[in-house]
């Protein structure tokens, strides 16, 4: 990939740029004119590196790369560019009770402050977008069922780390957290644990990353796509926390035998 030089294409993006402003109003996430006439490099590397190259990369579908960000924009309570993410979202195959589903997922692993903030400029978007009701709502079936043996030793190693210590944490991390939250149809398991890894490295927190990485595996995500995840999020999160969250999956992929 060869990134054009900002003095010979600055024109070319400044009238694209004026030529989509005024144009119909649709989701794109790309920078403002604003951006270009500020840090033209930066705006370069949006339009050709991040938008021209990473999200069109096909180790990961449009709708995770929509999720990931998603994800790592709640976390980070950067709602400033929810909005343009969510809508395009929306385009690349979220559905509104996912999104719903999504943002009460991460009031558990993000704080309810991020989460509460999240729902208000979902609320717009559908609103925009002629959203009814019946399609944010979880949609009717079964819970999703968790591997009965691995689930007892989750809880086993909750009330043994936890429960000694905080015993009303312990229990609504086992009978609200897991038995609950975590068996809600509106998300498939793999899904929900690609929204929490992407929530945890946006968040920094390594230290939680072993046990979810490793969950998102069981539960489907594949040993390229994760990588591929961090790859995308680095875009969103910076380069340190990504870099951090690498040693981890390294040292989880060895232990799996899939170094």
């Amino acid at each position: 990939m060869k990134l054009l030089t900002v003095t010979t294409c600055a024109t070319l993006l400044y009238a694209a740029v004026v030529d989509a402003d005024q144009a119909q109003p649709r989701p794109d996430p790309k920078p403002s004119s604003a951006v270009l006439e500020v840090t033209p490099q930066l705006y370069a590397y949006t339009t050709e590196l991040l938008f021209g190259e990473v999200w069109k990369r096909t180790e990961l579908a449009p709708r995770d790369r929509s999720l990931i960000t998603v994800s790592a924009l709640i976390a980070n309570g950067q709602v400033s560019a929810l909005a343009d993410h969510l809508k395009l979202g929306l385009d690349n195959g979220l559905t509104p009770s996912e999104i719903s589903a999504l943002i009460t997922h991460l009031a558990f692993y993000s704080g309810w402050p991020n989460a509460m903030s999240a729902a208000a400029v979902a609320k717009q978007v559908f609103i925009e977008r002629n959203i009814p009701d019946e399609q944010i709502s979880t949609p009717a079936g079964a819970a999703l069922t968790l591997d009965p043996d691995s689930e007892a030793k989750r809880r086993a190693a909750v009330d043994a780390g936890v429960g000694g210590v905080a015993p009303q944490l312990a229990r609504y991390t086992n009978e609200v957290l897991f038995a609950d939250l975590w068996r809600q149809n509106a998300l498939s398991a793999r899904d929900r644990s690609l929204v929490t890894v992407a929530a945890l490295i946006a968040q920094g927190q390594a230290a939680q990353l072993p046990f979810h990485l490793n969950r998102a595996l069981d539960n489907g995500l594949s040993k390229a796509q994760a990588a591929e995840g961090v790859t995308h999020l680095a875009f969103y999160v910076g380069w340190p926390k990504a870099m951090s969250a690498v040693p981890v999956l390294k040292e989880v992929f060895a232990a799996r035998g899939q170094g």
